[in-house]
């Protein structure tokens, strides 16, 4: 008995694992029957059998188990723009470089049109250089998938499947789901969702995804488009160049380029999607002239870029930045100067043995994919940036009349979860990043058992990296007169809460509604929040009837508040940003202190 008991243990937790691991249904198959048939061995042949012990019964399970773990491993297979099994064809759309089709959505409310190119293919002899208009094609294109990610450092199915449920505690089984997504250099193609039917003069949101400029891709569910889609705006996404290959920076790139720039392609990348968004977004109903550009974390990051860019002017009229900013004194990520990313691309050559930008186009992508952690900075090349968006600010150069931006409660959540502090290394901690301030910081935040450590470092850490840099854009819109409204978002739920992107399946309208992890609180936060982004994207305020007063910025000692309690709070980290203007030299003009 108690094998059977062992054995049925063993069976459920290979089961478990093929599902975790993607693996196809063939393999489920094949591994039952190969199960039975070590079981029904068992019980016959080699019940009294002097010739092969049991234990090599369990032997030859675990190796077939192993032998179809690894044959039938997950397939490459590019994602459906929709989650019905055979969706219907939209109408032919024609944009400057052909026509196309889309797919509705399960409800038919929403038109998906996924994996437009808007630049030529970065490969071969286009690896590192400014994008180039997207080649026309012959017929009708079928816009039903999602175009590859862009080239970027994976995961085993397995290890993305723990993440999702020790992460977001958010994990299905389905039997749709058994294929790996692709990933490839050829990935610059974008993504619109427009309300069905007739559309004209609609509202536009344009979206860059996060990811630290490493990772990410434009089908995540939590932003995808049909939510806002559904109330009347129509949404573009796109992939765009990461890691190394979108933000490697070397003095021969920059002779060879005709505009002189090096260690940008990501951000070019982005700036031609709004170029394509500007030229063909009327053919799906959308208002060239009323976009809004929106971004989350690093994505949020190039919007902050994009704001003061020479290249971006005229291509969208509002932003929307959640949970970064590049617009402080320092930037404290996503962001270098351009000696920094001289050096740093010198030393990427030199660790491949290369002598020229030759020999690493030579190279494949899978042997440049890792440098992803070395190269990932929007950087000052004189072309895309021409100075920091600090200077520009400063300047009153901006692109920008008006900004929704603001931060999560728990920012940190996600990036300390193996860098918690306890009362034996919080004061380490701190002394490490203040140095010299260090000792006003530990007056602000003084800890006196693990619990407030803990609490402590979490706060500092997410307010360092992220809500700090809300606070410094902030105050240059209120110097340079750009209508701001902030926000914190601090809801919890069975999710990821208040972390890092918690925020964005609200904003965006996509919480399940056969989700559990939620409650009616989450849902009815979720459509407030839906309200003054809809608002804001239409009009650029995101005050009206039936909405909570969101009052404009004037000192930055106010936002909004989208959690239990939804209204305007005062700033309580005011204190610390203090600290962190001394620290890293950020002060305004005379007058406007």
């Amino acid at each position: 008995m108690a094998r059977k008991i062992i054995g049925a243990v063993l069976l459920l937790l290979m089961l478990a694992v093929l599902e975790l691991n993607k693996n196809t249904i063939a393999g489920w198959v094949v591994f039952i029957l190969l199960t039975a048939g070590f079981a029904a061995l068992r019980e016959t042949v080699l019940r009294d059998s002097k010739l092969l012990p049991r234990a090599g019964l369990w032997v030859g399970w675990f190796a077939a188990f192993a032998a179809v773990l690894f044959l039938t491993y997950p397939p490459v297979q590019s994602v459906p723009a929709t989650d019905v099994s055979s969706p219907r064809k939209t109408g032919v759309i024609t944009v400057a470089q052909g026509s196309l089709t889309g797919v509705y959505n399960s409800d038919g409310t929403v038109e998906v049109y996924a994996g437009i190119p808007y630049a030529q293919p970065p490969v071969g002899e286009l690896r590192w250089r400014e994008p180039r208009d997207p080649l026309p094609w012959e017929g009708i294109r079928e816009a039903d998938t999602f175009a590859p990610m862009s080239m970027q450092p994976t995961n085993t199915p397995i290890y993305s499947s723990l993440a999702q449920i020790i992460g977001y505690h958010d994990y299905s089984i389905s039997l749709s789901d058994n294929y790996l997504p692709p990933v490839s250099e050829d990935s610059l193609y974008l993504n619109v969702w427009k309300p069905a039917g007739d559309v004209s003069g609609a509202p536009v949101l344009v979206y860059i995804h996060g990811g630290s400029l490493q990772t990410g891709q434009p089908w995540y569910g939590d932003y995808s488009g049909e939510g806002l889609a559904r109330e009347g705006v129509i949404v573009v996404n796109m992939g765009y160049r990461l890691g190394v290959f979108g933000y490697f920076a070397d003095e021969e790139l920059a002779a060879e380029s005709p505009n002189g720039t090096t260690g940008n392609y990501g951000l070019l990348d982005q700036i031609k999607a709004l170029e394509w968004v500007r030229d063909n977004i009327a053919a799906f109903g959308g208002d060239p002239g009323n976009v809004t550009l929106s971004g989350e974390s690093a994505g949020a990051a190039s919007v902050s870029a994009l704001c003061t860019s020479p290249l971006a002017a005229g291509l969208f009229r509002r932003v929307i930045l959640e949970s970064s900013t590049v617009a402080g004194t320092e930037p404290p990520h996503s962001f270098r100067l351009l000696d920094e990313a001289l050096k740093s691309g010198g030393e990427l050559k030199a660790r491949h043995g290369c002598a020229t930008v030759a020999e690493l186009r030579a190279l494949s992508a899978e042997e440049l994919v890792s440098e992803a952690y070395t190269q990932h900075h929007i950087t000052v090349d004189g072309y895309a940036l021409t100075e920091t968006p600090y200077e520009s600010y400063m300047k009153g150069i901006h692109n920008e009349e008006a900004i929704l931006h603001g931060c999560n409660a728990e920012e940190s959540g996600p990036f300390i979860i193996f860098d918690h502090a306890s009362m034996k290394d919080y004061e380490q901690k701190v002394r490490g990043y203040f140095k010299e301030y260090a000792d006003d910081v530990l007056a602000i935040y003084p800890a006196s058992d693990d619990s407030e450590a803990d609490g402590y470092w979490a706060e500092i850490y997410g307010s360092v990296f992220f809500n700090y840099p809300h606070y410094c854009l902030d105050r240059l819109a209120v110097q340079n007169g750009i209508p701001a409204y902030e926000y914190l978002f601090t809801k919890h739920n069975g999710r990821l809460g208040s972390w890092h992107s918690g925020e964005m399946i609200y904003c965006f309208g996509n919480i399940p509604e056969s989700s559990g992890l939620f409650d009616a609180g989450d849902r009815a936060l979720s459509r407030t929040m839906v309200s003054c982004w809809l608002n804001y994207i239409g009009t650029g305020d995101p005050n009206g009837e039936g909405r909570p007063e969101w009052e404009q910025s004037t000192t930055s000692g106010r936002l909004l508040e989208f959690g239990e309690n939804v209204g305007m709070t005062d700033e309580k980290r005011l204190a610390l940003y203090g600290v962190l203007d001394r620290m890293t030299g950020f002060g305004l003009s005379e007058g406007n202190e």
